[in-house]
């Protein structure tokens, strides 16, 4: 575990040299399309260093000065499969960024997606030592929590304190100055395969650029998308990418599970393009302009062109219905949602008060695709879009934006992670093992 406090520290002190500087960009590292924001600090972000482990982000403190989008190149299922390609797509979205905010930026806070995602729930206990818990009892009793093995390969991405109990007391958010005698935690944990944050930090590196943080898309899509009181009372984020759909679950403001498909909107799109015999580029532009997951008895009439530049006329002329497109697509978006239907099982997602299911992301933009989800996945299901952010440029609020945002949100409030206490590097503490379905017992 050492070389894991010690990267992030590492990344921890970067993300503090840049907060100095006043000025930090985030880059969402997608399969379609990769997304870097600059932003500036405006000096009351301080207050946040000391406000601990619970509240989540408000929109204080920092501004976009500088937005930039493009296409992606060599990133598959969320993951870097060509380092080179993908290094020049960073660099063109970092460049007409910089350029748009007339600075130069040295730090960078990423997310992406895929990486085969596992959660874990651990948690720890210590005795108080003088009745009051101060901040180092709440170091110590996050070191107590016993880290499962993960396997080899698979790095903490997200260690998160999602509940503490003094006594006989749940539920406190921020147990700092409350007395007690013993302190205990649950916490959520998630890994990542190891080579995916390698690859990005090493891309990241190429680009002249020093990594202050990563995130899951999974975590940052939902603190954008989701509105408080979902956050608070229980709901699932569903962010359909292009190579990759996350999922993941908030409950009482924090992360309690994620998990990941390893298919997206780019797989519609293939189907399209090999249904129709037509390139990539029109399905994607068949698929937008055109698409949808229910048919009517008008889109039988509803005809659509498919063009193209073959040279031979018939094949470029051809025309198909709404309703052959249609046909296409419902069955590769019905496969994602169950997908997505048997992570949300694994999780226990139904045992949850609240079961409130909010879908975002570039995917989650097809006709129809909320009456179909809410079909397949039996819940209440809405769209939903980014909050707002100052300085956001009217082209970067859609719902494709949703981790772009969030990951701004995360830069400016970390405090969810463990790391922001000191950890005690050699405390052992005895700690208790608990099945990852942890939270049906605690909620």
């Amino acid at each position: 575990m050492n070389d894991l406090y010690a990267s992030q520290r590492a990344m921890r002190n970067m993300r503090k040299a840049a907060m100095q500087r006043g000025v930090v960009a985030v880059l969402d590292v997608g399969s379609s399309k990769i997304v870097c924001l600059v932003l500036r600090f405006d000096g009351s972000e301080k207050i946040s260093e000391t406000e601990g482990v619970n509240s989540m982000a408000g929109q204080t403190g920092f501004r976009v000065i500088g937005a930039a989008t493009t296409r992606s190149r060599g990133v598959r299922f969320g993951e870097i499969s060509a380092m080179s390609e993908t290094e020049r797509a960073i660099r063109t979205a970092l460049q007409s960024a910089q350029k748009m905010a007339q600075i130069r930026v040295d730090h960078v806070i990423a997310c992406f997606s895929g990486a085969e995602p596992r959660s874990y729930g651990v948690d720890g206990a210590v005795d108080i030592e003088n009745q009051t818990v101060s901040e180092q009892d709440v170091a110590r009793v996050l070191s107590s929590c016993e880290v499962p093995d993960f396997g080899p390969g698979r790095e903490v991405l997200h260690a998160q304190p999602v509940n503490f109990a003094l006594d006989h007391r749940s539920g406190l958010g921020d147990p700092r100055g409350q007395i007690g005698q013993r302190l205990t935690t649950d916490m959520h944990m998630l890994t990542v395969d190891g080579a995916a944050i390698q690859n990005l930090a090493h891309c990241v590196r190429r680009c002249d650029l020093e990594l202050a943080g990563v995130a899951s898309s999974a975590y940052v899509s939902g603190i954008s998308a989701l509105v408080e009181d979902e956050q608070e009372l229980g709901a699932a984020c569903i962010d359909m990418g292009g190579g990759a759909t996350s999922v993941s679950i908030f409950m009482k403001k924090h992360m309690i599970f994620a998990d990941a498909v390893r298919m997206g909107g780019d797989h519609v799109t293939s189907d399209i393009s090999m249904g129709l015999q037509v390139p990539m580029t029109t399905a994607e532009r068949i698929k937008t302009v055109n698409g949808g997951v229910v048919a009517t008895g008008m889109d039988d009439r509803d005809m659509i062109d498919t063009g193209g530049d073959t040279g031979d006329w018939d094949h470029d002329r051809r025309q198909v219905s709404r309703a052959e497109l249609i046909g296409i697509m419902r069955p590769r978006v019905e496969e994602i949602l169950e997908d997505v239907r048997a992570r949300l099982d694994a999780a226990g997602f139904d045992h949850l008060p609240s079961q409130q299911i909010v879908l975002t992301g570039g995917g989650s933009q097809i006709p129809g695709l909320d009456g179909l989800a809410s079909k397949i996945l039996g819940q209440q299901v809405r769209l939903g879009r980014p909050l707002r952010v100052h300085g956001l440029p009217g082209a970067t609020t859609g719902p494709g934006f949703s981790s772009a945002v969030g990951l701004c949100l995360f830069a400016a409030h970390p405090q969810d992670e463990w790391w922001d206490f000191e950890m005690l590097e050699n405390y052992q503490g005895r700690s208790f093992k608990r099945a990852i379905k942890w939270f049906r017992d605690n909620w």
